[in-house]
């Protein structure tokens, strides 16, 4: 069975407690969008971790972490994380990597804190992660996947062209040094060496997983608010946050995810700009900020203090309209 954890407010909400309970039970467990642009808090018997990129099931030996096509994949950051993991006594966990996961460039850090600060005090307040230009790059079809790493050739070529198109916007928009095509090739290679043990053809492997019956726990990162097409755009994440995503960011067909749980909590909180409901400053803010999540409310992977915002109803749907079963937590 499929099952899909997804956040119902900003993020924040505790998916990945969720995700480490329900591990327990799964096999496999796919991240499916987003990047290290977030952090998933575990405490366990081994220590306290913020989780990014790695899924939040990595701490069982026997399930199997899946980086999923639609995640933006910084490879050396997951690497890292995977060893951090491992320096503090935790088993060195079996981890795939979509071939068809598409790799987050030094370049989109770059461009990200280059535009946040080029915007000044109309900035949407990114964690420069470099997200958005690496989903931009994606979608306008200028993005490297993994198997790209694998042919050299068309790898470098595409690289002098990518160069000349971002070199164009480094001089004349952002006034800021240029791209170097060669060393971006040789630290291509570089990565490939470090993902080449994780590769996998994803879709086939989930394919012949849901032939076997097993139980695969599909992982979202941020909250439905912060969804490009349903969230508070602008200010919003720049891929799909939604349950619904995860048969497309994981390479599964969409009626195979029998059961979607939307987690909330008795508060909200955000890191970010925009808009906010119901928030609150001051004294209250600051009480409220300390005394939730897991040591306090600070972003997982930036540290900035959380956004506070009073209680809100969540009811669950239910009726006519209500097809899929979804359990709020």
């Amino acid at each position: 069975m499929v099952r899909a954890i997804v956040g119902a407010n900003w993020g924040d909400e505790g998916k990945g407690k969720i995700t480490d309970m329900l591990a327990k039970e799964s096999d496999i467990i796919i991240r499916f969008q987003g990047g290290s642009n977030a952090g998933h808090t575990i405490i366990n018997n081994y220590g306290k971790f913020a989780l990014h990129l790695l899924p939040s099931g990595v701490f069982y030996g026997h399930t199997t972490s899946v980086i999923g096509n639609g995640v933006a994949l910084n490879i050396p950051y997951l690497v890292n994380e995977i060893d951090e993991l491992v320096k503090r006594g935790v088993p060195k966990p079996k981890i795939l990597v979509s071939d068809r996961a598409q790799i987050l460039m030094p370049y989109h850090i770059l461009f990200d804190a280059y535009e946040e600060e080029r915007l000044g005090g109309k900035s949407f307040g990114s964690t420069k992660s470099g997200i958005a230009p690496f989903y931009s790059d994606k979608y306008a079809k200028i993005g490297f996947q993994v198997s790209e790493l694998f042919d050299e050739v068309s790898l470098k070529e595409k690289l002098i062209r990518v160069c000349e198109t971002k070199n164009v916007l480094l001089e004349h928009l952002y006034h800021k040094p240029l791209l170097d095509a060669e060393e971006l090739y040789k630290t291509m290679l570089e990565y490939r060496d470090m993902v080449e043990p994780y590769v996998c053809d994803v879709s086939a492997y989930l394919y012949q997983a849901i032939k076997d019956g097993k139980n695969i726990l599909l992982e979202g990162q941020l909250g439905s608010l912060k969804d490009t097409d349903h969230g508070i755009y602008p200010m919003v994440t720049s891929s799909s946050t939604l349950a619904a995503y995860g048969a497309i960011g994981a390479g599964i067909p969409p009626y195979e995810i029998k059961d979607i749980l939307t987690v909330v909590k008795a508060y909200s909180s955000a890191v970010g700009a925009g808009a906010f409901v119901s928030e609150i400053f001051g004294d209250e803010a600051d009480e409220l900020r300390r005394r939730g999540g897991d040591g306090g409310e600070f972003g997982a992977t930036t540290g900035r203090p959380r956004r506070m915002a009073g209680s809100m109803r969540w009811p669950p749907a239910t009726g006519a309209g209500s097809r899929a079963p979804r359990r709020w937590l």
